[in-house]
């Protein structure tokens, strides 16, 4: 069975360029988790490398399958200069490891806290688990394992997250496209929510 992860770095760096940063977090317990830096323009890209060395498993399964189940790496995109955003990457790497950590399976639509600002002085500490394919294609890989799929996350303020919950990961989004928000502004304000 392949190495999972250089096939991933390779189509980020094929997709993506030539990461021109890269740091790893481990945590006791978990394998390493990778943050590479992209920029591209005005816009910094962070993606993560190892989430998807193992799948992630039902958190009610007796066992986890090492090869089958869902598995994938999240990017986050923000414009640069404006904020401290290289500070992104432990909390990054905080939301690479909760599968192995806390059993979740990440998936779109899903919401993501970190119980504190994602960078210094950010209005956020979650996000919202769009939907992949957008901007890094899935990775398929040799039967059995299932494709990588690199999932862009979305910072939400405390409200939006709040309104979320309620109303659901779609009616956000439509909120958001409705009002011509910039989710890569890494100190925006929550979108009108009435």
């Amino acid at each position: 069975m392949a190495d999972v992860l250089p096939l991933v770095e390779a189509r980020l760096r094929g997709t993506l360029g030539e990461p021109d940063a890269r740091a790893a977090v481990t945590f006791l317990g978990t394998d390493r988790v990778e943050v590479l830096r992209f920029t591209d323009g005005d816009v910094v890209r962070y993606a993560t490398l190892g989430m998807s060395a193992q799948p992630m498993s039902d958190p009610t399964a007796m066992l986890a399958d090492p090869v089958k189940g869902p598995r994938a790496e999240l990017v986050i995109s923000v414009r640069g200069g404006l904020a401290d955003t290289d500070k992104v990457l432990r909390p990054l790497a905080v939301l690479a490891a909760s599968p192995q950590v806390e059993g979740v399976v990440v998936a779109p639509g899903a919401s993501l806290d970190v119980g504190e600002p994602l960078w210094p002085g950010a209005p956020f500490t979650s996000v919202l688990v769009a939907e992949p394919g957008g901007l890094v294609e899935d990775l398929e890989l040799d039967e059995p394992l299932d494709p990588v799929r690199f999932l862009p996350l979305l910072p939400m303020t405390p409200n939006e997250a709040a309104w979320k919950r309620v109303h659901g990961a779609q009616a956000l989004q439509e909120r958001w496209l409705t009002n011509g928000t910039d989710l890569r502004d890494p100190s925006r304000k929550s979108v009108p929510l009435e």
